[in-house]
């Protein structure tokens, strides 16, 4: 039973890990598109490529949901559309690491919510001081945009939405055909505004090999990774889990950007590390 619970945590917290390093390598090549088509475009690339992909792999049409299940991943990918549209305008405005961090408040908000034990809010504790040691002063020349921040924290709440409803479809149905039925819904709806937004732009050829490895590295990949973890812990448990991805955002841009980190923020990487570690290794199957 040990065992099996220990490899339980261990698959879910390498899914965790791996899902979030394919996101940071997504964006980065999301950042060179912005120029071109916009956070729009950006977005429909990246969704409608996503899409395409999942169907092909997962083939969902085999075992197609009906009823009360079909609406809950409808929401699903609601929440995942939202997140991603509103988290691409945001990082227009607003730093990278900064827009991650904010976002992060929909997670938390969830580990927080859904927490039935206190040593659970100590990682959250560590994850929440982690996260306000990587936000800069809100006053001065450095002051972040307002609308910028906005956006990043309707992204956050999106996110928690699709953490919600990601745990809810998982056990209805395979995390592959979820996510690919999810994956459609948000295209649907984004897909048409990054056209009406670009025009015809998208589909030119300079955009579609790296609108295409923004789709699989920002989103088909990792949501996949993340719905297979979801299935194997709790909705609290995940959330904490992922308050790396604020520390995975400094990271990447002190080792592609060259960004200098000062001492508080590498002490917020080692806070949210211990959190996510903590949380792996207290957690327990259900």
């Amino acid at each position: 039973m040990t065992l099996r619970f220990n490899r339980t945590v261990i698959i879910a917290f390498a899914g965790v890990l791996l899902a979030m390093a394919t996101i940071q390598s997504g964006a980065s090549i999301a950042k060179q598109l912005f120029p071109i088509v916009g956070p729009e475009g950006t977005t429909a690339l990246r969704l409608g490529f996503s899409a395409i992909v999942l169907w092909l792999i997962f083939r969902p049409w085999r075992s197609m949901p009906k009823g009360r299940d079909l609406r809950a991943i409808a929401f699903y990918g609601i929440c995942l559309g939202g997140m991603n549209i509103l988290f691409y305008l945001s990082i227009e405005r607003i730093p990278l690491g900064i827009a991650v961090a904010l976002e992060f408040t929909g997670p938390l908000a969830v580990a927080l919510i859904g927490s039935r034990r206190k040593r659970d809010l100590i990682w959250v504790g560590l994850a929440i001081a982690g996260i306000l040691l990587l936000l800069p002063d809100m006053h001065g020349e450095d002051a972040l945009d307002p609308l910028g921040v906005v956006l990043a924290l309707a992204a956050g709440a999106c996110w928690a939405g699709y953490i919600l409803f990601g745990k809810k479809t998982g056990s209805q149905a395979s995390g592959g055909i979820t996510v690919a039925l999810g994956m459609t819904v948000a295209a649907l709806f984004l897909v048409p505004i990054g056209f009406a937004s670009q025009g015809m732009a998208i589909l030119s050829w300079e955009v579609i090999p790296l609108g295409f490895a923004v789709g699989i590295l920002s989103s088909a990949l990792p949501y996949s990774l993340e719905m297979v973890s979801l299935r194997n812990m709790s909705s609290q448990s995940f959330s904490v889990l992922m308050s790396m991805e604020p520390a995975m955002a400094a990271l990447a841009g002190f080792l592609i950007l060259s960004e200098l980190l000062t001492f508080w923020q590498w002490l917020a990487i080692l806070l949210v590390i211990c959190a996510s570690l903590g949380s792996a290794i207290t957690s327990k199957a259900e």
